[in-house]
C-alpha cells in the first residue's frame, strides 16, 4: 500500500474512533442532565403512576447501556429517533434546520475566507506600518467581544437606530434568494467578525514565518514586487497552517452558530437545539450533538488530509 494511502486511512480511522468517543460522551452527558423528560411532558400535576407509565412507554426505565447501543444502532442506520415532546421524526425535522444552518454558514464563509486571506496579505505587505496595526487591532477587537454582544450591538445600530437591516432573521420557503440574503445579513455580519480575526492572524503569522527563507530573497532579487513575492511565493508555502485554521473556523461556522441563531431567532440547528434542551427532549439533544461533533471532526480531518497532501514533509515525516 502507498504510504500516503496508509496515512490517510489512519487519519480516517482515528476520526471514526473520535466520533465514537464523542457519541459516548454525548449520551452520558444527556443522562446526567437535571430534570426529567416525563415530568416535563406531563407537568407538575402528574402522579407517580402516570410518570412511571410514561417512562416505560418512552423506554426510560431500561438501563442506560442498553439504550445507548440501541441509539447508536439506529444512528448507523440513519435513524436519529423520535422527539419525545412532539413525536416527530428527528431526522426529517433536522434536514430543514441543517439546510438553514449550512446556508448561513456558507455565506459567512464566502465573505470571511477571501477577506481574511486578503487582509493577511496586506498586513504582511505593510508589516509594522499603520495598515498592519489597523487590521491587527480591529480584528483582535472583533474576536475579543462575545458573539451575543456583537449581535446585540449590530442589531441596535443597523436595525433599530438606522433601520438598514431586519433585526430578526425570519426564513420561510416562499422567499427568493435576495430576501433570504437580506434576512441573514446581520447574522452573517456577526459570524464574519467572529471568525475573521483568527483566520487573518494565522495567515499573517504563517506568511511571516516563511518570509526569511532563501527562496523569498531570490524572488526579491529577481525584481518582483513585494506583493507578488508574498502572494506567489510566501503564501503557497504557508498554506498548510492557513488551511488548518480556515477549516477549524468553517467548523465553528456550523457548530458554533448556536448563540448567533438564538440572538437573531434564526430557524437553524442551534435554535432547534436550545428549544429542546429547555424541554428536556433528550433524543433531539443527542442527535444535534452528534451532528455537530461529526461536522467538527470531519472538517478537522479534511484539514489534516489537505495539509498532508499539500506538504511533502508531512507525507514523509522520517
Amino acid at each position: 500500500m502507498h504510504p500516503l494511502i496508509r496515512l490517510v486511512a489512519r487519519r480516517i480511522a482515528l476520526g471514526i474512533l473520535l466520533l465514537l468517543a464523542a457519541s459516548v460522551l454525548i449520551f452520558a452527558g444527556t443522562e446526567v442532565l437535571p430534570g426529567d423528560v416525563a415530568s416535563a411532558i406531563l407537568g407538575q400535576g402528574a402522579t407517580e403512576k402516570t410518570l412511571a407509565n410514561l417512562r416505560e412507554a418512552l423506554g426510560l426505565d431500561r438501563p442506560a447501556v442498553v439504550r445507548y447501543f440501541e441509539w447508536l444502532g439506529g444512528v448507523l442506520q440513519g435513524d436519529l429517533g423520535t422527539s419525545l415532546t412532539n413525536r416527530r421524526d428527528i431526522a426529517t425535522t433536522l434536514a430543514g434546520r441543517m439546510s438553514n444552518t449550512l446556508f448561513l454558514a456558507f455565506w459567512a464563509a464566502v465573505i470571511a475566507v477571501p477577506l481574511a486571506i486578503l487582509l493577511g496579505l496586506v498586513a504582511v505587505r505593510y508589516q509594522g506600518r499603520w495598515p498592519d496595526k489597523l487590521i491587527s487591532g480591529t480584528t483582535l477587537a472583533s474576536i475579543s467581544v462575545p458573539e451575543f454582544l456583537l449581535g446585540y450591538i449590530a442589531a441596535f445600530f443597523l436595525a433599530v437606530q438606522f433601520k438598514l437591516l431586519p433585526s430578526v432573521a425570519t426564513m420561510h420557503g416562499g422567499m427568493d434568494l435576495g430576501d433570504k440574503l437580506m434576512a441573514i445579513a446581520l447574522p452573517v455580519l456577526v459570524l464574519v467578525l467572529t471568525v475573521l480575526g483568527h483566520m487573518m492572524r494565522m495567515t499573517r503569522a504563517a506568511i511571516l514565518n516563511v518570509m526569511q527563507s532563501a527562496y523569498i530573497e531570490t524572488a526579491e532579487l529577481k525584481g518582483l514586487s513585494p506583493f507578488a513575492v508574498i502572494a506567489r511565493h510566501a503564501l503557497p508555502n504557508a498554506i498548510a497552517p492557513v488551511v488548518n485554521v480556515v477549516m477549524i473556523n468553517l467548523a465553528y461556522l456550523v457548530v458554533g452558530v448556536v448563540v448567533v441563531e438564538v440572538v437573531f431567532v434564526y430557524p437553524g440547528m442551534g435554535q432547534y437545539l436550545v428549544d429542546h434542551v429547555a424541554k428536556r427532549d433528550v433524543p433531539v439533544v443527542q442527535a444535534c450533538g452528534l451532528i455537530f461533533a461529526a461536522v467538527y471532526i470531519g472538517l478537522n480531518l479534511l484539514a489534516d488530509l489537505i495539509s498532508i497532501i499539500a506538504n511533502p514533509r508531512l507525507r514523509h515525516p522520517k
